[in-house]
């Protein structure tokens, strides 16, 4: 090796020293827990931080905490820390899982979705009615735990990072996860763009690019109360509810998207990239708002969320504090 050759691994070595830390979260053991049986998982806590290690369980949406129990590094039983979480009187809701050392979070939390009978939905006769959506029988069946995740796109015009909202629709959004965590999601254009006064969509998920493909199989329709808005990451269908697949949209405005509202599954909200949404947005398009050169999504990616309760606020709340403080 010469002595170029040495000095530029060296460099890669303390770039990758400095970039990659060690690992700080908890870790599902597995992606299921059957009711009433224990909830593996594993807690990872590098050299270097100090304080006594707990984990909380967190209300979805508000980060208030519900409980929280003293625990130490490796093998830990939710369960048996949390015996609420298998209690019969227990609100059937996303929570999550947040390790703290001392009184600071570390890593990302765990999602802690129950299995529940879904609801189905049906399509009223007029097409201006929302779909209707009915269970016949609510069974908890335990949970889904899996760690936290940000989207992140990369784009021909830049990147753009997403927060899921499992708590919201958590089945959309693991599915949405799978498709990306599976490479999906790699060079398929925007097939769609309605910008301009209008100020609607931005729309991709179709690997043909014409707009009537998908993953092969279809996702019901499933209720999410988050208002179509800026940057919120919501499922294309047609006009049968049970047709969501891999095609997503993104809002380009409040005014413009919010007659989606409980119509179409609305199950993610853009953290930054304002600017990128604009740019595709601002795309040249023609018949059937076709772009005559279309943006590329070149991939997506899963990447670790902040500790639950801190990191970036959604674009229009960021726009909405901006404009106080101005």
């Amino acid at each position: 090796m010469t002595h170029t050759s040495l000095r530029r691994a060296l460099c890669l070595l303390v770039f990758l020293a400095v970039a990659t830390p060690a690992a700080a979260q908890l870790m599902a053991d597995r992606l299921y827990a059957g009711v009433g049986r224990v909830i593996p998982v594993t807690a990872e806590v590098p050299g270097g931080l100090e304080g006594d290690v707990s984990i909380a369980l967190l209300e979805a949406g508000t980060a208030n905490e519900l409980a929280r129990a003293a625990a130490a590094a490796g093998p830990v039983d939710l369960a048996g820390l949390f015996p609420s979480l298998w209690g019969d009187d227990r609100a059937r809701e996303v929570v999550y899982a947040q390790m703290f050392v001392g009184a600071e979070p570390v890593g990302p939390a765990l999602v802690i979705q129950p299995m529940l009978t879904p609801s189905t939905a049906t399509q009223p006769s007029n097409p201006r009615e929302a779909p209707r959506f009915q269970r016949a029988q609510l069974i908890f069946s335990g949970y889904r735990l899996y760690t936290d995740k940000y989207i992140r796109w990369t784009t021909s015009e830049g990147q753009i990072t997403y927060r899921l909202r499992p708590d919201i629709a958590p089945n959309t959004a693991f599915n949405y996860r799978h498709l990306v965590q599976g490479g999906f999601y790699t060079d398929i254009i925007f097939h769609r763009v309605v910008g301009g006064d209008r100020s609607f969509v931005i729309q991709v998920g179709d690997p043909t690019g014409q707009g009537a493909g998908g993953p092969g199989y279809v996702v019901d329709l499933e209720p999410s109360s988050l208002p179509h808005d800026f940057g919120v990451l919501s499922m294309a269908r047609t006009g049968d509810p049970t047709t969501n697949g891999s095609q997503v949209f993104v809002c380009l405005s409040r005014s413009g998207t919010a007659f989606l509202d409980g119509r179409y599954t609305a199950f993610g909200e853009a953290i930054s990239g304002a600017e990128v949404i604009r740019a595709i947005a601002a795309t040249p398009v023609g018949p059937g708002d076709r772009p005559t050169n279309p943006p590329v999504l070149e991939s997506a990616e899963l990447i670790d969320a902040d500790p639950y309760g801190t990191g970036p606020a959604a674009l229009p709340e960021q726009a909405r504090d901006a404009a106080q403080e101005r």
